[in-house]
């Protein structure tokens, strides 16, 4: 995606203008972005600067007749940075982004610290850090720094990294290979596997008997990498691959399990010193025994407690001290540092009153080993409800994953592609230019190419379109869509992550790893958060130790067995537990981890938080027309001839000058001269020279020695070419009718005018009437004619009108709405669209668009329906206002709690909270936080969304 955008597309098309694109070092924020900015376009002959500080570059376009290279850089070193020139247009500085998963990281003050220790490291251009999926997404450069120094960086901190995946182009593996006993052979395995063309790197860990292989799954797979190490002689070996998904499932299992074990044994051992403490010491007979004196005034109860606490402290609650002492060595104050200040104070004090009862033969102090004990309880329990609750925010990948088939069919063919053999293999270990058997009613393995056979095949998944599309030889197929009927043999083009289904997954987990900008407001409130509570916690110990030792209070007040010390003590210790932040940096990853997985299985593709939190707010929406408002593949419906040519001459330059271009209208023309001509396969058109394209108004090529000229009234009216009256009539009557004409230059005089028709989309009408219902403002931005443009606009129900807009001038127009206070999305198909695309606050693209515009857009409608521009709008309003929800109870928690623990009720009501119902009441307010995002799970489209789809699929809707 390009972050840049022109802003003087009438200076782009001058031909003595140039473009150079630079590469700038010592941009900090978008301040010195502005400064490198104001400093190269003041000078002589800079017809625009645009600069972008998140990726260094900046793209200038200038007159080199009045001004060089040299200069460009000379006035931005002037300014203090420094800048390189790429000739070739491009960023020479690497950049690769590779995941990490973390281990440990326990809240939102652990996520925030590891994001800064890797944001400080140089060559690390920006991490993001997913608390909930404990993964970070880091886009670095390899040329300065690596996965292993990354690595290095998050354990010296005290966490427990482990590296995915790398860059895009490079694929990682993990298989299990039995048979490595001693130093030679592993080495036999690691020399064999190198020598593998296409293998970049191979680590082995032979105590787990796994090796680890970095590949370029263009050239070499995992089926290769078995095969070379079951070939190597005097060895024998057994390998396997570890599954990337049974392997997170296999950890998240371990990690219920492991929680769920802590609470037990926590439990066990808490509760019989919550019952020595509160309930036995009511029960005649068992209080007597309890209270028998040991040593001094050293009862047996506080043995009890002492001695079951004591492994709930250490060994149990270790946890938290480490958790600790990671936070307090980079200088943060995390939850871990909450708990275990507040369960040391109680238990160390308990201590104390146990030892000097022992050394006193009268002294008599109640201990407090229960709030130690029962407090960590119960915080675990949050912990394991927490992490039952978490499991099920990622479910949507999990159901994406699992659209591919466990198994395939490998065929073996002879040199003259006979078949000669088939074997079952596991779907993983397809490679590059396999060819897959599938069989009527199962899914296709991997993206391909049909190589023989006919079928049908249903392409729901990604389209959302359940009528099946037929194929046959030529035709291409998407990976985890099911083959209706017939065999098919597929020859596979994209596996592994490069498949479209591992690239929706990919988008997805990166959508989920991306802050949303609201996130900020809770990251920047848990950073201060921890070390004001401990404040709060001291002052409200010490005020209520001071109202007692100055008796500002009656004695009255005062429970039973307990001093003012150990009241201000239980008081401070309530206040420390009972306000952590986790509730608060809950709030949004969770909610946009479900609204996203919701879209993803909605065939709405959300790239981030920050996408979502934009969609929610959006009021103008603009439309592009072709394939956007209309279906995308118009038909030729008529032609008109002047007297100077045939229309078997006419379409055949028309067509050879139309075959380079990717534009709807022009493959519509080519596909009609194929008909004319007869020949719908391998059709040879005369070859066309100095072809150029001239965006939002038609083509231009050389043929045959005639210069054609293919495009709209403003092409030929720029060229000062005569339009005969006929043609005129021919042009207005196509607008009219909501046509759109192009007229066929030959040698600079009009022969004839071609009239293509582009139907609507079913139920485009009735979004822009949903949108109008839902205070959204429909824009249409087109390259098309006015006449056309506007018989769109007046069929479908939209008021405002841009048309014979070039790509920047829609980029403009998206910029001049936004000016006008509105919160624009933009929804395109095409590369002309990708400018207004990046331009607006939220671009839309559509599934079946160009690469470029998916790639420059924030949400991907893979389906290409219109009803997922309401759907996106609609699940991002109720994304935020669960957001919003999860903030006002986080918060208003937080605010009504830290009173009360602080004993605000106690003076009037003799009302106060415990150490241990205040962690209780922390765990579920974390808990709670969770289940309100999973409630988003539920979601439903709009109900006249649903009216519309049961209108389009031909049923009467009661």
């Amino acid at each position: 995606m390009l972050p840049w955008r022109m802003r003087s597309p009438e200076a782009a098309g001058e031909a003595r203008s140039a473009k150079a694109v630079l590469c700038i070092s010592g941009m900090n924020c978008s301040a010195c972005a502005v400064s490198v900015e104001n400093s190269i376009k003041h000078l002589p002959g800079i017809l625009d600067a645009a600069v972008d500080f998140l990726n260094d570059r900046a793209q200038i376009l200038y007159l080199p007749n009045l001004i060089d290279e040299e200069s460009i850089l000379e006035a931005i070193e002037n300014a203090g940075f420094q800048a390189t020139l790429s000739k070739d247009g491009t960023d020479h500085r690497s950049r690769e982004v590779c995941r990490i998963r973390i281990n440990g990281m326990g809240c939102t003050s652990c996520s925030s610290m590891v994001e800064s220790v890797l944001e400080a490291m140089y060559g690390v251009q920006k991490a993001h850090i997913a608390l909930l999926k404990e993964e970070a997404e880091v886009h670095y450069d390899p040329k300065v720094v690596n996965c292993t120094q990354l690595i290095i960086a998050i354990e010296d901190i005290g966490f427990e990294p482990l590296l995915i995946t790398i860059a895009d182009h490079i694929s990682k593996i993990e298989l299990k290979v039995d048979g490595m006993h001693n130093e030679n052979s592993s080495t036999k395995v690691k020399e064999s596997l190198e020598l593998v063309p296409g293998v970049e790197d191979v680590d082995i860990d032979r105590t787990l008997s796994k090796v680890t292989i970095s590949y370029r799954p263009d050239i070499t797979g995992p089926r290769t990498f078995i095969e070379v190490l079951e070939s190597i002689k005097s060895e024998h070996f057994e390998t396997t691959i570890y599954s990337e998904e049974a392997r997170r499932e296999t950890r998240k299992e371990k990690e219920i399990k492991q929680h769920y074990k802590y609470f037990l044994w926590s439990s066990a051992l808490s509760i019989p010193v919550f019952l020595t403490s509160m309930v036995f010491m009511y029960i005649p007979g068992i209080k007597q025994t309890l209270d028998i004196k040991v040593v001094n005034m050293m009862t047996v109860g506080q043995i009890i407690r002492w001695n079951l606490s004591t492994p709930v402290q250490f060994i149990i609650g270790w946890r938290f001290y480490v958790g600790s002492y990671k936070a307090l060595r980079r200088g943060f104050a995390n939850m871990d540092v909450l708990i275990t200040l507040g369960t040391n104070a109680a238990y160390f004090y308990s201590v104390y009153i146990v030892l000097r009862a022992a050394t006193s033969p009268a002294f008599n102090g109640t201990d407090f080993f229960e709030t130690s004990s029962m407090l960590i309880t119960f915080i675990l329990l949050g912990k394991y409800l927490e992490v039952l609750a978490k499991g099920k925010t990622s479910e949507a990948i999990a159901k994406l994953k699992h659209l591919a088939p466990e198994m395939a069919t490998l065929l073996t063919s002879d040199g003259h592609g006979n078949v000669i053999g088939e074997a079952e293999i596991r779907s993983e270990l397809i490679q590059k230019n396999d060819v897959v058997k599938v069989t009527p009613g199962a899914k296709v393995a991997s993206d391909g190419l049909v190589v023989w056979g006919e079928s049908h095949v249903n392409e729901s998944m990604i389209t959302g379109e359940a009528r099946p599309v037929a194929k046959r030889t030529g035709d291409k197929v998407i990976g985890g869509t099911v083959n209706e009927n017939g065999v098919l043999h597929i020859k596979a083009t994209h596996v592994g992550s490069e498949s479209s289904l591992a690239q929706i997954v990919r988008l997805v987990e990166s959508s989920q790893l991306a802050k949303a900008p609201i996130q900020k407001f809770a990251d920047q409130i848990s950073k201060y958060f921890v070390p004001l509570v401990i404040s709060l916690s001291f002052l409200t110990w010490i005020s209520w130790l001071l109202a007692g030792k100055l008796h500002l209070y009656p004695k009255s007040w005062l429970p039973s067995s307990m001093d003012s010390f150990e009241l201000a003590l239980q008081f401070g210790i309530s206040v420390m537990v009972i306000a952590c932040p986790c509730a608060l940096g809950l709030a949004t990853p969770t909610a946009v981890m479900v609204g996203t997985g919701v879209g993803a299985s909605q065939g709405v593709l959300i790239k981030g938080g920050q996408a979502l939190e934009f969609a929610h707010k959006v009021s103008c929406i603009v439309f592009d027309k072709t394939g956007t408002l209309t279906i995308g593949k118009p038909v030729v419906v008529n032609t008109k001839l002047m007297d100077s040519i045939a229309l078997e001459e006419l379409l055949e330059l028309t067509a050879a000058t139309e075959v380079n271009s990717e534009h709807p209208v022009a493959k519509a023309i080519v596909e009609y001269a194929k008909q004319i001509k007869g020949e719908q396969n391998n059709t040879i058109w005369p070859e066309a020279q100095e072809f150029i394209s001239i965006p939002g108004h038609g083509v231009e090529a050389t043929i045959r020695n005639r210069k054609i000229m293919v495009g709209n009234k403003s092409l030929m009216m720029k060229n000062a070419i005569e339009i005969p009256g006929e043609a005129e009539s021919f042009l207005v009557d196509a607008e009219s009718m909501a046509q759109t004409a192009v007229l066929v230059a030959v040698d600079r005089e009009v022969a004839g005018a071609i009239a293509v028709s582009d139907p609507l989309k079913p139920g485009a009408k009735e979004v822009i009437s949903i949108l109008k219902s839902m205070e959204v403002k429909s824009v249409m931005v087109t390259g098309d004619n006015w006449g056309t443009a506007n018989s769109i606009a007046k069929e479908v129900g939209i008021e405002t009108v841009i048309a014979e807009a070039k790509p920047q001038q829609k980029a403009e127009e998206v910029k001049n709405l936004q000016a006008t206070g509105h919160t624009v999305a933009m929804v395109g198909d095409g590369i002309n669209d990708s400018p207004a695309l990046v331009a607006a606050d939220v671009g839309m693209a559509i599934g079946a668009g160009t690469d470029i515009a998916i790639e420059a857009a924030d949400i991907v409608l893979i389906k290409s329906d219109l009803q997922d521009v309401i759907t996106a709008i609609h699940l991002s309003r109720k994304t935020f206002a669960r957001i919003r929800l999860n903030y006002i109870w986080a918060l208003g928690y937080n605010l009504l709690a830290i009173p009360i623990a602080a004993g605000v009720l106690f003076p009037s009501t003799r009302f106060r909270l415990p150490p241990w119902v205040a962690g209780a009441a922390m765990a579920a307010s974390s808990v709670s936080v969770v289940c309100s995002s999973l409630m988003l799970k539920k979601y439903q489209r709009p109900k006249r969304l649903e009216e519309v789809e049961t209108q389009m699929n031909g049923i009467v809707v009661e």
